[in-house]
């Protein structure tokens, strides 16, 4: 039982997986931060024109 737990905690397999997987999902959450961010302003100018055609 004692050999089974020590190969378990030096298994190393799945944190590279894991690693991908938070380098996305950071990735992901600044994409949608930006997009968030453009389109507020994107949104604000169209607005602005639109007024102005009025």
């Amino acid at each position: 039982m004692a050999k089974l737990t020590s190969d378990f905690l030096r298994d190393e397999s799945g944190a590279t997986a894991i690693e991908y997987a938070l380098i996305a999902t950071g990735i992901s959450i600044l994409i949608v931060v930006a997009v968030t961010g453009i389109g507020s302003s994107v949104n604000g100018r169209f607005t602005a024109v639109g007024d102005l055609l009025k």
